[in-house]
């Protein structure tokens, strides 16, 4: 015992008694067992709490990035079809979010500053609209996901029927085109029974000359002819009053305006009555808001949108005839009086 210890203090002395290699060991061992033999270390070298949380939640964001991107060439590589599916209900969501918080900070400023919607400036005014449809047709899918297990149900008519049961945020720009399409040949499916509607109401007009603009005005749309502005404005007493205003429209007149304006038309005549006047009281509201900003500050996707909801199927005219239309469009509809609600 005596003899181990004279020759672990001679190798401690001189050092070439020990081969490196065991020497590394013992410092290793001793690191390891004995942290707390040291020095204190500087505070220097630990970061607040603050700053730990800061650079914990940094590393995951990052982390979680490139997991993404890998996950996104995954798809991509492997399974496109579904890929692109998924990058535009992805990209869906984050429109519908940005929407939601959009006119969430309309309201709460309506509510601040006493605003009523019809004060509001066109692109708010239409954006809380847009809002309101779009929210309806979700709350659908809502409820129809309430059963249970209903959900797995909901996502295959999704995918089978996206033009009645997916707003236009989840469409594909293919889809776009021909689901607008698609809308318009509806609404000119309702033309022809308006136009038999609007003959024969003529007998009714107790005035001749309107009698005789309102048969000029269906013969020049029986013959595919435009009519000018003078043409629909001078009839506007014809439509304010006995036998074209609202309150005197019969149940049959009704369903086909609501057809043309692509409201459901499977409704009693009370409700149909108030969904048209609440429309066109919005519309008209909409292009009270419109003539004060000017039609040339609208981009030209929001000309052929305002274009597309009054009627005309803006998707396949220039932009430059859809401005034209618009404008004409306000010029009558800014010489009427608001409809009565």
């Amino acid at each position: 015992m005596a003899l181990s210890r004279v020759c672990w203090a001679r190798a401690a002395l001189w050092g070439s008694a020990v081969p490196p290699g065991l020497y590394v060991v013992r410092r290793l061992q001793f690191v390891r067992s004995g942290l707390t033999w040291g020095a204190p270390r500087s505070s220097k070298l630990h970061l607040s709490p603050k700053a730990d949380v800061k650079s914990l939640i940094s590393y995951v964001v990052t982390k979680t990035k490139v997991i993404n991107g890998k996950y996104h060439r995954f798809l991509g590589r492997h399974f496109p079809r579904f890929y692109v599916l998924y990058t535009i209900f992805m990209k869906g969501l984050q429109m519908l979010w940005a929407d939601a918080k959009k006119a969430r900070r309309i309201k709460t400023n309506m509510w601040k500053h006493n605003i009523k919607f019809h004060q509001l400036p066109y692109r708010e005014m239409e954006h809380l609209r847009q809002f309101r449809r779009d929210v309806t047709k979700c709350l659908f899918l809502g409820i129809l996901s309430i059963p249970p297990f209903a959900n797995y149900l909901v996502f295959l008519l999704m995918y089978l029927f996206p033009r009645q049961l997916l707003i236009q945020h989840f469409w594909t720009p293919k889809q776009q085109i021909d689901f607008l399409d698609i809308y318009h040949a509806l609404r000119k499916q309702s033309h022809p029974a308006i136009l038999c509607c609007l003959e024969k109401v003529v007998p009714l007009i107790s005035d001749a000359g309107l009698q005789w603009h309102m048969t000029e005005l269906c013969t020049k749309m029986q013959r595919g002819i435009h009519p000018a502005v003078h043409d629909i404005l001078a009839l506007r007493e014809c439509f304010s009053n006995h036998p074209l205003g609202m309150d005197q429209l019969r149940a049959l007149q009704m369903k086909a305006l609501s057809r043309a304006m692509l409201l459901t038309p499977y409704l009693p005549s009370v409700l149909l009555r108030h969904r048209l006047k609440t429309h066109t009281t919005v519309i008209h509201q909409l292009d009270k808001a419109l003539a004060k900003l000017g039609v040339g500050q609208l981009t030209a996707q929001e000309v052929k949108s305002a274009c597309y909801l009054r009627g005309l199927n803006s998707t396949h005219i220039a932009e430059e005839r859809c401005r034209t239309w618009l404008g004409e469009w306000l010029q009558i509809s800014c010489s009427l009086k608001a409809p009565a609600s």
